[in-house]
């Protein structure tokens, strides 16, 4: 920030619901799906892992990602790989300042209508002095994992997504008022929200909603309300962060802030805990280290961004064809130890299950190639899914077909999951069946 210049969706949800006209979210019941989506829990694991990508690329590039800097273009290449990997559209825009070259980095998620745009967006570059990871990693790394959850949910909301990480903001807000100033009038016209976020996950936290649009800023409280965490409006850095290029120009703003220098009162530490001490001691500095982060405050923001992603775009996904039996409770994976299981029981199915079954996965692991993947028939029967396939990747999350057509469909299936080496970590997020 430029300022010199849990899966806890449904109580907030039904609150928004009432702000917004009457949005829900899914139903994880034994029926048809809902035609509203919700916003999926945000991994933090995720979200620390990018943060500490771009650690190591400060590492490796004299301790920091300023403009200018290699840093800084290797960070731009890394949000761009995992974009690009994901299907979206991504363009490098290229600007200049202080005589070196500044890029600015736009993805596109395909569908939606184009002429109402949803945008969200982070400032990518730190100051020279250190790696950037709170101001601004964190708001950057939220906005990437959010970005790649609406690529796992082959997410379809109304409006069309953008999401957008800026250049040279420590220096005056250079890349996103480059940016602004490039879109045509009719473009300009389009976008019909920006959502900044700048420093979420700062050491000492404090809980701020940016008080532009209205609409945004009941979606961001209303969250948090649901979550019984209370909110301040942000001053610290009123104007001073990305979403100022935007405001300037009549485009709606919204944004999430946890705090830079300004010190803590004490009148914040009752409502938040913490110290009567700075947000962030090492704003600006080089102690600004992934060491700098809280990461309750970051989950917790993180899971906000998607929360108003998919509460403001309008979102609804078409129901999938046929009864769907889902269990969306986390379930740790033992580092290489035993088998764990998550149970769906299918009720109401005539006869026996279909020879197309449709089994989804959603695994959080920080290496699949561990990993066994078995689903579990009522009768004990087994039919793998996925066995330490996948190399370096992450993640399992993916839809398998299974002909259990000589299963009985009603009963308890499991979805079994092994960890069969050491180091890598996880859980499973989601297993679902559907039945045509």
């Amino acid at each position: 920030m430029n300022i010199s210049v849990s899966r806890r969706f449904t109580a907030a949800a039904a609150l928004a619901a009432l702000a917004l006209g009457g949005l829900t979210g899914t139903s994880a019941s034994a029926s048809p799906a809902a035609a509203a989506a919700a916003a999926p829990d945000i991994p933090l694991a995720n979200v620390k892992q990018h943060l500490t990508d771009l650690q190591s690329i400060a590492t490796a590039n004299g301790g920091n990602r300023a403009h200018g800097r290699t840093g800084y273009k290797a960070s731009i290449d890394f949000v761009k790989a995992k974009l690009d990997a994901a299907g979206y559209t991504t363009t490098i825009q290229q600007f200049t300042s202080n005589s070196a070259v500044g890029y600015n980095l736009i993805a596109d998620w395909p569908g939606g209508d184009p002429n109402q745009v949803l945008m969200a967006g982070a400032h990518l570059d730190s100051v020279s002095s250190g790696a950037g990871i709170n101001d601004n990693g964190s708001g950057s790394a939220a906005v990437l994992e959010t970005a790649l959850a609406v690529a796992r949910a082959g997410y379809q909301p109304s409006k069309h997504l953008r999401f957008g990480w800026w250049g040279a903001e420590e220096l005056g807000l250079v890349g996103s008022k480059y940016y602004v100033a490039q879109l045509p009038t009719t473009e300009r016209a389009k976008l019909s929200g920006y959502l900044n976020f700048d420093m979420i996950g700062s050491p000492n936290p404090g809980y701020f909603v940016y008080d532009d649009d209205p609409t945004i800023e009941t979606t961001f409280k209303n969250y948090f309300a649901g979550l019984g965490v209370p909110t301040e409006i942000e001053t610290e850095g009123d104007g001073r962060s990305d979403h100022a290029s935007f405001k300037n120009v009549g485009i709606p703003v919204g944004g999430l802030f946890t705090g830079a220098s300004r010190v803590k009162t004490s009148a914040q530490v009752a409502k938040w805990g913490g110290t009567a001490t700075a947000f962030d001691r090492c704003y600006h500095s080089s102690c600004d280290t992934t060491a700098n982060i809280n990461d309750t405050a970051l989950d917790r923001n993180s899971d906000a961004v998607a929360h108003a992603i998919w509460t403001l775009s309008g979102a609804s996904t078409p129901p999938p064809v046929g009864k769907v039996f889902e269990n969306a409770a986390d379930v740790s994976i033992p580092d290489n130890g035993a088998a764990v299981t998550s149970t769906v029981n299918v009720t109401g199915i005539t006869g026996n299950a279909p020879a197309a079954l449709s089994v989804g996965v959603d695994i959080v692991h920080t290496y699949r190639g561990d990993l066994v993947v078995d689903l579990v028939a009522p009768d004990g029967s087994v039919y793998s899914l996925s066995n330490r396939s996948g190399g370096s990747a992450d993640n399992i999350v993916q839809t398998f077909t299974v002909n259990a057509s000589s299963e009985v469909a009603n009963g308890a299936w499991k979805l079994r999951v092994q960890d069969t080496a050491s180091v890598d970590t996880g859980y499973i997020n989601g297993f679902k069946l559907t039945f045509p």
